[in-house]
């Protein structure tokens, strides 16, 4: 006879008693082990009383606990820190609203294809389908922005699904897991023995493969007879932490490189091969073009901006991204750096790299792109007041070192960004990624200075997108992780503004995106942060230089020109 006790997955019987020597371990911790042996040392978390047995096993286990102030932000730095470290993310959430609000993280990290579990709490199995506190179908809910959601059936279960929601973020292109446990599975004690505890390392496929040896040659060949080639270097080669090969592929076969998301800083600024303004031709006069690690989304036309008279080649991790939306004449799956490294072994000593055609190329992207900078140079040094946009960026440009990590957080003003930011160095570029989400900005700051404290971090936000998470400000403050934040202050959601101009004439123009004059310079100083307030460009540059020697958080609040929009957003490209 079993009577099981109500709230728990523990069963009573008439069997003898459990030796009082053998250990028992409670879900809590198994997942706290499981975790530890995935090398996640932190969790980011709002808390909860369907979870709190994890953060016990944390605090065994040595686990860094940073409790946050929305379950977004904590979702958000799990992906952050995913992208930021190498190694896998981890928010845990309690169950109903804790799981609902972290939705919009989750999504994010999928379309980003960025590797972290988001582990929600659940009423006890016990009172299943009977209305229990914050009940929710969580995992139907996960299944479409997952590539793995799975409720724990028990305890003695707990880590192994653990492991085997983080090899899921792993198959194929990288992406989030959830796991709902509920409660009684994860307060339940059972004895250690009945638990598969994961081994460090020891149960994980490599998944650096180089591709079909057929495809490599036949790119090989195509590299060997190509005048006019370019390569796009997208999220994938900073994902396979595939910088070095990506460089060696550029320098050894002299390709012009571009670079999109986290593939930013692959080359550093200045070198030859490096190109940014000239992308636009290159996709039309190139005979090759080589996409790594980018999926034909509404960045890239959908495929249309690439010449229909190019030879195009796809390298991705993920079988269903190579061809989707555009044919191309090759497709390879597999690892950005092992396929880049066997092509370039491949195309060894049968590549005359010096061709006149492949020089008057090199040069012909670098007369484009020159004259797109000194075209612009002029509006990058504007003494204009309101400040211009392309004003602010060019100061935060300026202002990067090789050790700062730049993260952009907006519509209108990260788009100016993209266009005059660069990177000094690898992995040294956050944007939400394809998902276009806003309020990204505190979550990477958090994720990325906790993970990196030796990095300075300099944070750009559009106003809006810092009043959707920017309370965790305080969250940075308490954890005394220093930063230079930027918002660019137009009191407007302007990218969406000027799009309701086009459409429905100036006298509607102000529907629903307006803001109000807020002073997130005092806000900053409220919570403890730094906070300065710059109406002149000359001011700008002092005013970070202060932020930065000031050793706290801290937002410097530029007032930019609310009628001056990116070209991105006059193009309107996010719709096309």
């Amino acid at each position: 006879m079993t009577q099981t006790i109500p709230g728990s997955t523990v069963a009573r019987s008439d069997k003898p008693a459990t030796p009082a020597s053998q250990e028992l371990i409670s879900g809590g911790h198994l997942v706290a082990k499981a975790l530890k042996a995935e090398g996640v040392d932190t969790i980011f978390t709002l808390c909860g009383g369907h979870i709190i047995d994890i953060y016990d096993g944390c605090v065994d286990e040595g686990i860094s606990v940073i409790d946050v102030r929305h379950e977004q932000v904590a979702a958000h730095a799990a992906d952050g820190y995913a992208r930021v470290t190498g190694t896998p993310g981890c928010a845990v959430v309690t169950a109903g609203p804790g799981t609902s609000d972290a939705i919009t993280g989750v999504a994010n990290a999928f379309r980003a294809e960025s590797p972290m579990l988001l582990i929600g709490g659940q009423g006890a199995l016990s009172q299943h389908k009977m209305g229990s506190l914050q009940d929710l179908p969580h995992v139907d809910m996960m299944s479409p922005i997952t590539k793995f959601a799975a409720t724990v059936p028990g305890t003695a279960r707990a880590a192994d699904m653990v492991s085997m929601a983080f090899r899921e973020c792993y198959n194929g292109a990288p992406g989030p897991s959830f796991l709902e446990i509920p409660r009684d599975v994860l307060d339940a004690k059972v004895p250690l023995e009945q638990a598969r505890l994961p081994r460090t390392g020891g149960y994980r496929a490599s998944t650096r493969s180089a591709g079909d040896p057929a495809a490599i040659e036949t790119l090989a060949d195509l590299l060997t007879h190509a005048e006019k080639p370019c390569v796009l270097l997208g999220n994938q080669v900073w994902t396979c932490r595939a910088t070095d090969a990506a460089v060696s592929f550029v320098h050894e076969l002299n390709v012009p490189a571009f670079m999109n998301g986290a593939g930013r800083g692959t080359l550093a600024p200045g070198d030859p091969l490096h190109f940014q303004l000239a992308r636009r031709h290159a996709f039309n006069e190139a005979d090759l073009i080589i996409i790594v690690g980018t999926p034909f989304d509404f960045r890239m036309g959908y495929g249309r901006r690439l010449s229909p008279a190019a030879k195009v080649v796809q390298i991705d991790l993920n079988y269903g991204t190579v061809g989707k939306n555009r044919d191309v004449d090759l497709g390879i799956v597999g690892d950005a750096g092992a396929v880049l490294s066997a092509v370039a072994q491949a195309t060894s000593g049968r590549l005359d790299t010096g061709t006149a055609a492949r020089k008057a190329w090199i040069d012909e992207l670098r007369a484009v792109e020159d004259s797109a900078y000194h075209k612009r140079l002029p509006r990058q040094h504007s003494d204009a007041c309101p400040i211009d946009p392309y004003r602010l960026v060019h100061e935060i440009n300026e202002f990067l070192t090789e050790d700062s990590i730049y993260i952009g957080d907006g519509g209108d003003i990260v788009t100016f960004s993209g266009q005059v930011v660069q990177p000094k160095s690898p992995g040294h570029w956050m944007d939400p990624g394809p998902l276009g989400t806003l309020g990204v900005g505190i979550p990477f700051v958090l994720a990325a200075k906790h993970a990196r404290p030796d990095k300075e971090v300099v944070a750009l936000f559009g106003d809006g997108a810092f009043s959707l998470t920017g309370w965790d400000f305080e969250t940075l403050v308490r954890y005394n992780l220093p930063f230079v934040g930027i918002v660019g202050n137009n009191s407007s959601m302007n990218q969406i503004r000027y799009g309701q101009i086009q459409k429905y004439g100036e006298d509607r123009g102000r529907v629903g995106n307006t803001l109000g004059d807020v002073h997130y310079d005092k806000f900053a100083q409220m919570l403890g942060g730094y906070g300065e307030e710059v109406h002149d460009p000359a001011d700008i540059a002092p005013a970070l230089r202060r932020a930065r020697e000031s050793g706290l958080p801290s937002l410097i609040n530029v007032w930019v020109d609310p009628d001056v929009y990116a070209p991105g957003t006059m193009n309107q490209t996010m719709y096309k």
